[in-house]
């Protein structure tokens, strides 16, 4: 019976001494396995932020161009950037010219690609707002070309006119503002009555 009373404490004891040691052995697996989830969060994050920059990457937006036209000093194509106005447009095709009507002209407008921007003179009328429309053909349906409105290339398309003419045509329209009958252009210095004869059928003012 002494035998087995000893026997039975070596038991217990032997039972304490291993489960003290397995849960010893067990502790750093836990806290291993634990930091080891404790990182996948990390990882998700950084691998969830790669789509949005990819995001931000497509829409980021390349120069814009918008062309100019009209009562300013140097009509032409200029370059903008996004959130410019149409004042930015203007400032850079070197301002209104004094025969500009700035009160059909809506400055505060945000420009965008291949905006036309066209810039009244005082007396002409246009049919809405500008610049929400594209600028007035100079061009009519019945093939006739609006020497209000044409640019110097335009206006060189019209019989007996060189650049020279064309020039002149642009100056007198600035100086003393629209033409109000197609007659008019013979004010033109270089454009007589032969001249005349040529074009009249070709133009309007309308």
């Amino acid at each position: 019976m002494i035998w087995l009373e000893k026997y039975k404490m070596l038991l217990i004891g032997g039972v304490v001494t291993a489960l003290v040691v397995f849960l010893f052995i067990s502790k750093p697996k836990e806290e291993l396995s634990a930091g080891g989830d404790a990182g996948l969060p990390g990882v998700m994050e950084e691998k969830s932020e790669k789509p949005f920059e990819m995001e931000e990457h497509e829409v980021a937006s390349g120069p814009l161009f918008v062309d100019v036209k009209g009562a300013v000093s140097s009509p032409g194509l200029y370059e903008a950037k996004e959130g410019d106005r149409v004042l930015d447009a203007i400032d850079q095709a070197g301002g209104l010219i004094n025969t500009a009507d700035e009160k059909q002209v809506n400055f505060a407008q945000k420009v965008h690609d291949e905006m036309i921007i066209y810039i009244p003179e005082k007396g002409e009328v246009v049919e809405e707002a500008l610049p929400a429309m594209a600028a007035p053909s100079s061009t009519q349906a019945a093939g006739k070309i609006n020497i209000n409105r044409a640019d110097l290339s335009e206006l060189q398309n019209l019989p007996g006119v060189g650049p020279a003419k064309a020039q002149a045509i642009i100056d007198y329209r600035e100086e003393q503002g629209p033409f109000k009958k197609v007659e008019d252009i013979q004010n033109v210095s270089g454009i007589g009555e032969k001249t005349f004869e040529k074009l009249q059928e070709s133009i309007t003012v309308n």
